[in-house]
């Protein structure tokens, strides 16, 4: 084969005639991710995660096929939020609960958010309800989670060469269905393939669990040496000899703060620089003074959270989202995807629990009212930056603290960086 040259970000590069660019910029030392690609796949195209510049236009890098001369554009500032930008709609698009995932740890789409950084999105989440697909015999699909970037669909085959996985409808309604007949002939390690393949944790094998220690999942360690600079973020001048800490929980379970507290006896070091004002950890209930930073664990389901996180804006200088509930609602939030009437009635009315001939859902003026459904910090009030975690490491949360009102500076280790 003819070896030809390229450009890639302005270094010349070589590589046979013909080679897709994914596989020839991983030669050259070069990442360019992607969800769809697979090298002995024909171009997908799908996802879009690997778009570059090809002489000057945005095209997704997987459908390249290198000829001489090539002048390819890959981490340009813009290039690098773009892709940020078509991950983070990704997440909001689909219903990606981290925290309770099977695949959480071996998602290839997860690992590409702490690759990218992406610490909240700056799209709201749909919290949409599709379809959960336990009919076949050896796996289930769910719909709330496919980024339909046809790996599936390519890729998983019967013996006799029929495909098991199809997109059906069209537009913003296309889903990957499953032909049940040509499914049942998958055996048990074809099933498990299925679910390899697909970047998220859509596609699951039925009555097994795949669940491991963390540090023995693909993505928990990352490169060796690998840290998160925290350069981007603003410090916080003050001329208070301690600095003043609040945290509070909202809609959450309490994890966040116990995580805090995991830096054992590092919080008798951090207690000669800092003093905690309102808060659960020193149990006082209302602010005595203003701070310089208030930590906030869980969302807002309520008017009480609600008051709270508007009374911690108006005390606290520099305001944190600690977590996944405070971040983008969490598992709080997967009541999002039911109405609040038929929330309110299974939990109140027609639960097992319920006594018989119940009639009525607690209502009283002193009883905060519940919301619609369960919002994201940032979306009532301005949160100055977003720690995320179910619940996030105590280093990352207390580096994140120390850089800011601090002189010194922090970064976060990769295996610091999670969302579960």
């Amino acid at each position: 084969m003819e070896n030809i040259s390229f450009k890639l970000d302005g270094r010349i590069c070589t590589a046979e005639k013909g080679t897709n660019l994914i596989e020839a910029a991983k030669q050259n030392g070069i990442f360019i991710p992607t969800l769809c690609h697979f090298k002995h796949l024909d171009p997908l195209g799908s996802c879009r995660v690997c778009t570059v510049n090809l002489n000057g236009r945005p095209v997704a890098g997987c459908t390249i096929s290198l000829q001489e001369g090539m002048d390819i554009e890959v981490n340009t500032t813009e290039l690098l939020d773009t892709r940020k930008a078509i991950l983070e709609m990704m997440f909001v698009e689909g219903n990606h609960f981290c925290p309770s995932c099977e695949k959480s740890g071996d998602c290839q789409m997860q690992n590409l958010g702490y690759e990218t950084g992406i610490r909240f999105t700056r799209y709201p989440h749909l919290f949409v309800d599709r379809l959960v697909d336990a009919r076949p015999e050896r796996i289930v699909v769910n719909q709330n989670r496919c980024i339909k970037c046809k790996r599936c669909i390519e890729e998983v085959k019967t013996n006799d060469g029929f495909s098991v996985f199809s997109f059906t409808q069209r537009g913003n309604s296309t889903k990957v269905s499953v032909d049940y007949e040509q499914e049942a002939k998958l055996s048990e390690i074809e099933a498990e393939r299925a679910m390899q393949i697909c970047p998220t944790g859509s596609i699951l094998v039925k009555g097994k669990t795949f669940s491991k220690p963390f540090g023995n999942r693909q993505f928990d360690l990352g490169p060796e040496g690998k840290q998160f600079s925290l350069d981007k973020i603003k410090k916080h001048k003050t001329t208070n000899k301690k600095k003043r800490i609040a945290t509070t929980s909202l809609a959450g379970c309490f994890g966040c703060h116990m995580s805090m507290l995991d830096i054992d006896l590092g919080l008798l070091d951090l207690l000669e620089v800092v003093e905690f004002n309102k808060s659960p950890i020193t149990d006082i209930k209302n602010f005595t003074e203003h701070c310089d930073i208030g930590l906030i664990e869980g969302g807002c389901c309520n008017t009480h959270n609600i008051e709270v996180l508007r009374e911690f804006r108006k005390h606290c200088d520099i305001l944190v989202s600690v977590g996944e509930c405070a971040i983008w609602g969490g598992l709080p939030a997967i009541r999002n995807t039911v109405p609040l009437e038929e929330c309110l009635r299974e939990a109140y009315l027609e639960s097992m629990t319920s006594e018989e001939g119940a009639t009525i859902i607690p209502n009283h003026e002193d009883i905060p009212k519940i919301l619609n459904k369960v919002y994201s910090n940032h979306e009532v009030v301005k949160i100055d930056y977003h720690i995320p975690g179910c619940p996030p490491n105590a280093n990352h949360i207390w580096n994140v603290v120390k850089h800011i009102l601090f002189e010194e500076e922090y970064s976060i280790a990769y295996p610091e960086f999670k969302y579960d």
